[in-house]
């Protein structure tokens, strides 16, 4: 089955009103009736400023990287992303056609 990566690039502790900004996503694409989002903890990371924000063992940054993906079909993405546009959400996200395998040992 074809479908589409979609990720979000956040800041982990960005919001969107009271919401995590990575929540939010996860929450709104779940109302859509998307069928699942996952939300990745980067241990190192730097955007477009060059600044680099890593986890360290003793002390925790106060910003970490978190990537939130979603496999869905073209249709889905799009939809989500005119919900962002509209939220005014300023991100930045990548779009990749996929292809999905299900691995069933049934």
């Amino acid at each position: 089955m074809n479908a589409v990566a979609l990720r979000f690039y956040v800041h982990q502790p960005r919001k969107h009103g009271k919401e995590l900004l990575f929540e939010w996503l996860l929450g709104r694409a779940k109302e859509m009736g998307i069928h699942g989002g996952s939300a990745f903890l980067s241990v190192a990371g730097y955007g477009r400023h060059g600044v680099i924000h890593e986890q360290r063992f003793f002390e925790l940054p106060e910003v970490l990287p978190v990537m939130v993906e979603f496999i869905v079909t073209s249709e889905e993405a799009d939809k989500l992303l005119a919900l962002v546009r509209s939220e005014k959400i300023h991100t930045f996200c990548t779009r990749t056609p996929t292809e999905v395998i299900m691995i069933d040992d049934r």
